[in-house]
C-alpha cells in the first residue's frame, strides 16, 4: 500500500502541485477550503496560503463535472468496499434470518416496530408523529421517541414485501455502506485530493469502536451518511451570489436528518458552530465579505428549517405523551476516562471484560479510541499545529471529550469524586435529553477529517521531496497500520429469537382485537420483553398491544410536575406483579384486592385477550394470572390465552 496524491479526476498531481514553505504550512485547510468557495473541483488543491490566493485574480471557475461523471475505477472500488465491509459487519444476521441482535435485542424490536409505522403512514395514511398502536390508551408520542421517519417511509417497499425483520437489516446494512460512501465522495471531493486518504478517513468514521458499538442496536445512530453533506453544504454557505440556493440545499439537508436521529443532528450543529465562529474571528482581515456572505445563507437555512420543523418539535416538546429531559440515571451515563486509550470488545484488539467494566454497556462503548490512534492523532495535531483550523478541529475533539465523561469524572470504573464539565449542564432544558457518553461519538468524525488532512499532507511532501519518499511514506503507513489495525471491527453478534407464535402469524388474533381491544402480553412489554413490538410490527401494527417499550413521560402522583422520561409506561397493579414474577419472585398472595385491579388494569388497557408464550418462569405467571381472572387459559397458536372480552365489556353493560 502507498499513499500518493490523486486529483479529483483520479490523475496524479505529479509536479503541478508547489513545493511547500512554512508560510503556505499554516493555511492548508485555508486553501483547501477555499476550493468550496471557487467550486473548482478538477484542479489539485492548492497549498499556496489562503491569503495570497485571494490576492491574485483568478479566472472564471469552468463548470463542475456531475460527481457520477468523474467517478474513476479508484472510486468505484472504494465505494465497493464500504459496501462490503457494511455486509461483513451485518453478515450475522443475513446468514440468519431468525436471529436478532444479541447485545440489544429491544431496540431492534423497537425499530422493527417504527419501520412499520412508517409503513402504515403510507399505506394507510395514519398520523405520523403520535400513534396508539402502542401503550394503549395513551399512545406513544413518535417525534418524542426515534421514528427515523426519512428512513421509513422510504423503505416502505422492503416493509411490505419482506417484513419488519428483514427491513431491520437492510436498515443498519445501507446505514453503513451509504454513511461510508457519504464521507468518501465529500472528503475526496471537498477537501482531499488523494483518493487513498479519503478512503482512509472514510473507513474510521464509518467503522470506528463507537460506530460498531452502536451498530448492535442503533442504525438511527450509525447513519450518518448526511453529516459530511451537511459539513460540506454548512462551509459552502459562504459562496458569494449563492446565499438562497446553498441556504435552501442545507435547510433540506437538516430537515432530513432531524428525521432520522435528532442527536446526532444536535452534536454536529455544536460542532460546526464552534469552527465557524473560530474561522471567522482567525479570517476576518483576510476575508472581510466572507462572513456577510456566510449570515445571509445561515438566515435562509434558519428560517426554512425552523419553519419546516416548528410544527413536528412542537408535538415532541408539547404534545401527548412528551417528556421532560431523560431519567436521572442515564444524565449521568459518562464515558470513562480509561476507555479513551482502551478497545471496544468488537474491535480486533479488544477484550469484552475490559470494556464492559469501562462502558454502561455493550451499545454506549463511545470512547475507545485505543494508545495507538491517541498518539497519531496528537502527533498530526503537532505536526499541522500552524493550520487554525487544523488546532480548532483538534480543540472541538477535547470539548467533545471532556464533555462525554459526565457529571463525575470516572477513571478505569472508579468515581474520582471530581465533577466533569457536564455537571454545569446536564440540567439545562433540551441538553438534559442528551446522553452525556455520546458526545464521544462526534469525536471521531472529527479524528477522520484530521486524519484525511494528515495523509494528503504526507502525499504532498512525497511529491515536493522525493529524496524523503520513502522514509515519509514508511512513517505514514506504518503509523497509520499501528493506530487503524486495532480497531477493525468484527461482526455484531446475533442469537436465535423468540418466533412470533403462531396466534399472531395465522392471525388467529384478529378475533380477540378489534377498534375496542387490544392485546396484553404477559409479561408486559419492556426493555426486558419487548417481543410484542416485533408481534404488532409483523401485523402491519394492525393489532394494538397494551403497554410499550419506548420513551414516555413519568406520571409521578407524589410529583405531578415531574415529566421526566421512563422506558416503559408507568408502574400498574398487573404489569409490576407480573415483571416481579419473570425476574424470579415468588407469587403472592392473589387476594380479592388483587382480583380486582387486575380487572381495573385490563379495563384501562381495554383487553380483549391476555397472551402467555413460553418463556422462562411462565408456569409461574400462567399460575398467577388464572388466580387472578378466576378461569384457565386455552393452549392455541403456540401461546396460552385468556379470553376477557366479557369481564372488560361488563363494565359497558353495566353503564
Amino acid at each position: 500500500m502507498t499513499i500518493t496524491g490523486i486529483d479529483s479526476t483520479g490523475q496524479s498531481a505529479g509536479g503541478n502541485v508547489l513545493p511547500p514553505n512554512h508560510e503556505a504550512d499554516a493555511d492548508d485547510l485555508d486553501a483547501e477550503l477555499l476550493a468550496l468557495e471557487t467550486e473548482v473541483a478538477t484542479a489539485p488543491i492548492s497549498v499556496i496560503p489562503a491569503v495570497d490566493a485571494a490576492a491574485e485574480s483568478e479566472p472564471e471557475a469552468a463548470p463542475r463535472p456531475r460527481w457520477w461523471r468523474s467517478l474513476t475505477r479508484r472510486d468505484v472500488l472504494a465505494m465497493a468496499t464500504f459496501i462490503a465491509v457494511a455486509i461483513y459487519i451485518t453478515i450475522p444476521l443475513w446468514l440468519n434470518v431468525d436471529h436478532e441482535l444479541r447485545d440489544d435485542p429491544q431496540d431492534q424490536a423497537f425499530f422493527e416496530w417504527m419501520l412499520a409505522h412508517g409503513a402504515r403512514v403510507l399505506t394507510d395514511g395514519v398520523y405520523p408523529f403520535f400513534s396508539d398502536r402502542m401503550n394503549y390508551p395513551d399512545g406513544v408520542n413518535m417525534m418524542a421517541n426515534t421514528s427515523v421517519l426519512a428512513v421509513s417511509l422510504p423503505m416502505t417497499p422492503i416493509t411490505a414485501l419482506f417484513g419488519p425483520h428483514v427491513a431491520f437489516n437492510a436498515f443498519l446494512t445501507l446505514a453503513l455502506a451509504v454513511t461510508g460512501i457519504s464521507w468518501y465522495l465529500v472528503l475526496s471531493r471537498q477537501f482531499v485530493s488523494s483518493r487513498l486518504a479519503a478512503w482512509v478517513a472514510a473507513l474510521f468514521a464509518t467503522f470506528a469502536p463507537s460506530m460498531i458499538s452502536h451498530a448492535g442496536g442503533h442504525p438511527n445512530i450509525v447513519s450518518q451518511f448526511l453529516v459530511p453533506l451537511i459539513i460540506w453544504r454548512t462551509l459552502a454557505l459562504r459562496t458569494r451570489g449563492r446565499a438562497v440556493r446553498n441556504g435552501l440545499i442545507l435547510a433540506g439537508l437538516l430537515v432530513w436528518q432531524a428525521f432520522i436521529n435528532l442527536e446526532i443532528l444536535f452534536m454536529t450543529a455544536v460542532g460546526l458552530g464552534i469552527f465557524c465562529a473560530v474561522m471567522a474571528v482567525s479570517r476576518r482581515k483576510d476575508r472581510r465579505g466572507e462572513i456577510a456572505t456566510f449570515l445571509r445563507g445561515l438566515a435562509v437555512t434558519a428560517t426554512v428549517t425552523l419553519a419546516v420543523l416548528a410544527y413536528p418539535l412542537c408535538v415532541q416538546f408539547f404534545g401527548p405523551q412528551s417528556y421532560h429531559g431523560l431519567p436521572e440515571f442515564v444524565r449521568y451515563f459518562g464515558a470513562d476516562l480509561g476507555s479513551f486509550t482502551a478497545y471496544a470488545q468488537r474491535s480486533v484488539a479488544g477484550n469484552s471484560i475490559t470494556a464492559g467494566r469501562l462502558a454502561q454497556n455493550a451499545a454506549e462503548e463511545n470512547a475507545f479510541f485505543g494508545w495507538g490512534l491517541v498518539i497519531l492523532f496528537f502527533g498530526l495535531v503537532a505536526w499541522m499545529r500552524r493550520n487554525v483550523a487544523v488546532v480548532t478541529l483538534a480543540g472541538i475533539a477535547l470539548l467533545f471529550g471532556a464533555m462525554s465523561l459526565g457529571p463525575r469524572i470516572r477513571l478505569n470504573g472508579v468515581d474520582t469524586g471530581v465533577p466533569g464539565l457536564w455537571s454545569l449542564l446536564h440540567s439545562v432544558p433540551v441538553l438534559n435529553s442528551a446522553v452525556p457518553t455520546r458526545w464521544a461519538l462526534a469525536i471521531a468524525p472529527v479524528v477522520g477529517i484530521i486524519l484525511a488532512l494528515g495523509c494528503q499532507r504526507a502525499s504532498d511532501l512525497m511529491k515536493a521531496q522525493p529524496a524523503a519518499r520513502g522514509p515519509v511514506r514508511v512513517a505514514m503507513i506504518t503509523a497509520v497500520a499501528m493506530a487503524l489495525v486495532p480497531l477493525a471491527p468484527t461482526p455484531v453478534r446475533a442469537t436465535p429469537m423468540d418466533p412470533v407464535p403462531d396466534f399472531v402469524t395465522s392471525g388467529a388474533w384478529r378475533q380477540y382485537v378489534d377498534d375496542d381491544h387490544t392485546l396484553v402480553a404477559l409479561p408486559l412489554p419492556d426493555s426486558s420483553y419487548p417481543d410484542p413490538l416485533r408481534w404488532s410490527a409483523y401485523t402491519g401494527q394492525d393489532m394494538r398491544i397494551a403497554s410499550a417499550y419506548a420513551l414516555l413521560p413519568n406520571q409521578n402522583p407524589l410529583d405531578p410536575t415531574d415529566r421526566s422520561a421512563l422506558f416503559a409506561p408507568p408502574w400498574r397493579p398487573t404489569s409490576g406483579l407480573m415483571a416481579s414474577i419473570k425476574q424470579g419472585n415468588p407469587i403472592p398472595e392473589i387476594t380479592e384486592t388483587r382480583r380486582e385491579m387486575t380487572l381495573a388494569d385490563l379495563r384501562y388497557w381495554k383487553a380483549g385477550v391476555v397472551v402467555l408464550t413460553p418463556q422462562v418462569r411462565d408456569i409461574e405467571m400462567l399460575r398467577a394470572m388464572t388466580d387472578l381472572l378466576g378461569f384457565q387459559p386455552t393452549w392455541t397458536g403456540g401461546a396460552w390465552i385468556w379470553d376477557v372480552r366479557n369481564l372488560v365489556d361488563a363494565e359497558k353493560g353495566a353503564q
